[in-house]
């Protein structure tokens, strides 16, 4: 794998968890800074963007996990893809089953469930960028081996 296609796994990865993390802080800043409604509004808004980057990376990352015609997937995945999966649910879960109901005022737990599952979602995309930073130094590939011996 070489180019684009060895690197889109770390970029897609890298692009949902870095999202979430400024989503994170962005709803913090407008409840900090906004009247409860306006901001709740706003946060909802900024919560459903979030969940289609969390879906749409989740997706490209498991399509891309296994090449056309092959037997096994890629390197990568095979670590990887219980945390994809995981974050693809908890994304779906929150958006579309917790935060209508937390939105709809009933009941603070409802609040500390989304907050609960987007923490996590935030969790299962580090696990994936980490799987995916460690690969390529457990795995060196041919030419560098052969640099490290003198041989090339």
């Amino acid at each position: 794998m070489h180019g684009l296609q060895a690197r889109l796994p770390w970029l897609l990865a890298a692009l949902w968890w870095g999202s979430l993390t400024a989503m994170g802080v962005a709803v913090q800043v407008l409840f900090a800074h906004w009247p409860r409604t306006p901001a709740a509004g706003a946060a909802a808004a900024l919560l459903a963007a979030q969940a289609w980057i969390s879906v749409a990376c989740g997706v490209l990352l498991l399509v891309i996990s296994k090449k056309k015609h092959a037997q096994k997937q890629e390197p990568w995945a095979q670590d990887a893809l219980v945390f994809v999966l995981g974050g693809l649910l908890l994304a779906l879960l929150g958006q579309y089953g917790v935060l209508p109901r937390a939105l709809a005022g009933q009941g603070a737990v409802w609040f500390y469930l989304g907050l609960a599952l987007y923490a996590l979602q935030w969790l299962c995309a580090l696990c994936v960028v980490w799987r995916l930073t460690r690969t390529p130094l457990e795995q060196p590939s041919a030419s560098f081996s052969q640099e490290e011996d003198g041989r090339a």
